[in-house]
């Protein structure tokens, strides 16, 4: 049996061997740990689909692999004895099964002509010739057949009725999608302002002006290069800034936080902001949307999955908490924790990470005025938190200036789908869900 690597999740196409738990020769059960895999901010193990013996482990430490590709031959303990038996044996040295079976002389007869042993030449003589198989003819194989071509299903389209074999294009679209420009470029139809973009210039030698090091990146970080690249490339950002008075907000979590522990977990400032954002999301639909280009459509989401970028020691990981319209702030703040611990752990299924409608990121623990985070492709918007402090505000009816404690924030949003104005009552509601806490924690 030839096992393969399994689907790894939503837009997540490779992933980087980190562990071969077995050799060749050892006995597995069916569900026993074989691969463990980094991939899309996650490690995950590979079970075996079933039990038996490893006749040959097929990839190694540092492998990049891809869904469907084998990495490991299992034979049945029975199959494997037979195998093993069939090698032991010699090799056949006479003509017939008779002589074999019977024990052969060490010499055996010869011919007449003493060059061959008798009966083999009578068996020859009385064997027609064979007649000659007709040769048929041979299809030609293309030299990327069995690659994985990543284009849209309109891009092939095109590429069917321009009459382009679509598996010879060089795609230059990010990560090598084929385009519509390559398809008709292909074809010879593409103008000269379509051709393909320079290469990446090569980097200097930085070892000519003193010491460095070379490190590989770790699967995390190929991931988030990967997934911000993308981002960048397809979507049109811009980043609204604002602000929230929190002083009661802050006043209550305090009041709440001493209950929190005694259960088990944080109240932190974070769980208040996902109930807020998921009530905002519900009165502005089209932050929690998504944009499909190919159908000039927009494809609205009537659930609120918020994903939460943790800081951990392998990089940022963006576990996803789901359905944060129904739950209340105690059950976020709990749940929150937990996601956290096991991201920091590195124990997140992929499945964990994916389905987020809306993205937050939380700095204000560490420090910072402001700041423009970048949206998580295929969401639309991503609100960005700094740290909070106290400011003199007036305040005209006692005629004197008060401390009050201000959060500042910031919303990136897809300028294809989302307007400035938009985003600025986008910003304005949410500042108003913090600044009535009390109505906050009913709602």
């Amino acid at each position: 049996m030839e096992l393969r690597i399994p689907e790894l999740g939503d837009n997540v196409a490779v992933a980087t061997v980190v562990g071969v738990l077995v050799r060749e020769g050892d006995r597995v059960a069916p569900g026993q740990p074989l691969l463990e895999l980094e991939t899309d901010k996650a490690v995950m193990e590979v079970p075996a689909e079933a039990g038996g013996v490893v006749k040959r482990v097929l990839v190694q430490v540092g492998e990049e692999v891809r869904p469907g590709q084998p990495f490991l031959e299992l034979a049945e303990e029975e199959a494997l004895e037979v195998s093993q038996v069939a090698q032991r044996a010699p090799e056949a040295k006479y003509p017939t099964a008779a002589f074999a079976a019977v024990g052969a002389p060490e010499k055996p007869f010869l011919s007449p002509d003493l060059s061959t042993p008798y009966g083999e030449t009578k068996a020859q003589a009385l064997r027609p010739e064979p007649a000659p198989e007709p040769a048929l003819p041979r299809a030609p194989q293309a030299p990327s057949e069995g690659r994985l071509v990543p284009a849209a299903p309109s891009v092939r389209r095109l590429a069917r009725e321009l009459g382009v074999d679509i598996r010879e294009v060089r795609g230059t679209g990010l990560a090598g999608r084929i385009t519509e420009e390559d398809v008709r470029r292909a074809a010879g139809l593409a103008p000269a302002a379509l051709e393909a973009p320079p290469p990446t210039p090569r980097l200097p030698d930085f070892s000519r002006w003193g010491p460095v090091r070379h490190e590989p990146m770790s699967g995390v970080r190929k991931a988030t290069m990967r997934a911000m690249a993308q981002a960048w490339a397809q979507v049109p950002m811009v980043t609204h800034f604002d602000e929230a008075d929190i002083t009661e907000l802050e006043a209550l979590r305090k009041g709440y936080a001493r209950k929190a522990e005694e259960k088990g977990f944080r109240l932190t400032l974070t769980a208040f902001l996902l109930k807020a954002l998921a009530l905002t999301l519900k009165a502005f639909p089209k932050f929690n949307a998504s944009i499909d280009p190919e159908k000039q459509e927009v494809i609205y989401k009537d659930y609120v999955h918020i994903g939460v970028a943790v800081d951990t020691p392998h990089g940022l990981l963006v576990p996803v908490i789901r359905d944060v319209d129904k739950k209340g702030i105690l059950a976020l703040a709990q749940e929150l924790q937990e996601v956290s611990e096991r991201a920091r752990a590195r124990k997140l299924s992929p499945e964990e990470m994916q389905g987020g409608t809306f993205s937050l990121s939380n700095l204000g623990g560490i420090g910072g005025t402001g700041f423009t985070p970048i949206v998580n492709w295929p969401e639309v918007a991503i609100l960005g938190v700094s740290r909070s402090q106290m400011k003199p505000v007036w305040d005209p009816e006692k005629e004197a200036f008060l401390p009050r404690l201000y959060m500042p924030y910031s919303l990136t949003y897809d300028h294809r789908l989302i307007d400035g104005a938009e985003a600025a009552r986008f910003c304005r509601h949410l500042a108003g869900l913090l600044e009535d806490p009390v109505g906050l924690a009913l709602a």
